[in-house]
């Protein structure tokens, strides 16, 4: 039978054990979002500097101002497209980056939260009579405490949900926008 110091210690070595895990796979889930960001960037960067020439070149060979105007307003609508496929692109980089975050850090405080239980339950054992009542009041504040994680858990989630559709509509409302102007445009030529 182990003492209550010796069930301790091997609480908080297990304890720091998987607070270190979870570090390392947040860490980890981190690394990998910002390296998806830079990906995608590097990508806009290089297509925007071979379109950016090609345009360029375009603007330069027109023979009169109404076909230079012609061109440069040709390029309205897929100029605005792309910006929003860059941010529909970010935006599910950072939905699913933060997914996978907050399953890592779910993952790891449910495994903590079930070793702190685990280990109050078998200290609780070998408490003194009479202590009954300071074991419930625990009992209860670990209750209370996971009840509010999961609380705030639900909530970011809903956060997260309501911010996304709030894109999806902004980036359709843009979308809708940049089609009606651009044969607006044209049609001024």
């Amino acid at each position: 039978m182990f003492t209550a110091p010796e069930q301790f210690s091997a609480a908080t070595k297990a304890n720091f054990d998987t607070h270190l895990a979870m570090m390392t796979a947040l860490t980890g889930k981190v690394f990998e979002g910002v390296e998806k960001f830079v990906e995608l960037n590097m990508t806009v960067v290089k297509t925007s500097i071979e379109e950016s020439t090609a345009t360029a070149k375009q603007l330069l060979s027109a023979k009169d101002p109404q076909e230079f105007f012609s061109l440069s307003t040709s390029q309205v609508q897929p100029t605005a497209e792309k910006a929003l496929a860059y941010g529909r692109h970010l935006a599910t980089i950072a939905s699913s980056a933060q997914a996978e975050f907050t399953l890592a850090a779910e993952t790891q405080i449910t495994e903590t939260n079930r070793k702190v239980l685990a280990l109050f339950e078998e200290v609780s054992k070998n408490a003194p009579s009479g202590s009954e009542g300071v074991v419930e009041f625990v009992k209860n504040a670990i209750g209370n405490a996971s009840a509010g994680y999961d609380h705030l858990t639900k909530t970011s989630k809903q956060a997260v949900e309501t911010i996304e559709a709030n894109m999806n509509t902004a980036v359709k409302q843009i979308t809708q926008a940049a089609t009606k102007a651009t044969p607006r445009t044209t049609a001024k030529k």
